[in-house]
């Protein structure tokens, strides 16, 4: 009885020491998987800012990744960058901009990018988020002094702030005042009509906007009062869809995530960039 109870206890004492094994393995293995998801997102920041596309092959041998932003990039461009080609690469979470050829950095400044904010119109029916997109973009056109137009959500985003309503008005609309006078439009400029037929043409900028009984006035397109001149800085370079680089009124702003969407530089930083990007360049922004 002694010698089975001894190998009894035997039998006990080993399946404790195979289950022990078997869960140390297992703990092993998920250290190991997150070490090497910890290296893999190390190694494609070093992709990013050196474009070393054989690292990255080498990475989805290792690890069987094939999913990664940067890659999925690079996969929908029509070209990849090339040693003779410049491109220009903007980190999100990082806030930097970099200008490079191959392997080698020509400029770089830190850069605002969007704010992640949603922002949506009172009594539903529209809601816009501000992000700043990610992909492959490229420069289609330069501007100096570029004015904003802004889009409705400008004027949604002051109406909220100020807690005030929103008219849209349309060319050949009025909008009667307590004073009997008018707003309306008149060629390229919203005015206030008097009632003694005089036109006096309304001024707008970015927080200064058209008001009348209360409301936040929408211009229409094409009027001078839905272009604000200085908010977008000095220079622009435009990448389609309403988005692009640009500089900046607020400074302050740079580094930090506050933007509607756009790449938004100090104006010194910009002015560089529309001095050495040429239209045609690509962005990657990731």
């Amino acid at each position: 009885m002694g010698l089975i109870r001894f190998v009894r206890s035997g039998g006990r004492i080993a399946w404790i020491l195979i289950a022990t094994v078997i869960v140390m393995i297992v703990g092993s293995s998920m250290l190991f998987a997150n070490t090497l998801d910890v290296r893999y997102r190390r190694d494609i920041s070093r992709i990013v800012y050196n474009h070393n596309t054989g690292l990255l092959d080498q990475i989805r041998r290792e690890i069987g990744e094939s999913s990664d932003s940067l890659n999925k990039m690079l996969a929908s461009s029509p070209e990849a960058p090339t040693k003779d080609k410049p491109y220009v690469v903007v980190s999100i979470a990082d806030h930097r901009l970099w200008y490079k050829l191959a392997d080698s950095t020509l400029f770089t400044t830190q850069v605002a990018t969007g704010s992640g904010k949603i922002l949506e119109k009172s009594g539903g029916g529209s809601h816009w988020r501000f992000e700043t997109p990610r992909g492959r973009l490229v420069v289609q056109s330069k501007e100096q002094d570029p004015e904003w137009v802004p889009p409705d959500w400008h004027f949604v985003e002051q109406a909220q702030k100020r807690g005030l309503g929103l008219v849209h008005l349309n060319r050949g609309q009025n909008i009667p005042l307590a004073d009997g006078s008018q707003v309306t439009v008149d060629g390229s400029d919203v005015v206030k009509r008097f009632p003694d037929g005089r036109l006096q043409p309304l001024e707008a900028a970015e927080g200064k906007e058209i008001m009348a009984n209360g409301n936040i006035i929408i211009p229409p397109y094409g009027t001078r009062q839905r272009k604000y001149k200085g908010v977008l800085g000095t220079f622009r370079l435009n990448l389609g869809d309403g988005y692009a680089l640009h500089g900046t009124d607020d400074p302050t702003s740079i580094g930090r995530s506050v933007s509607h969407g756009c790449v938004r530089l100090r104006n010194e930083d910009i002015e560089t960039l529309f001095n050495i990007v040429p239209v045609g360049t690509p962005v990657y922004i990731y």
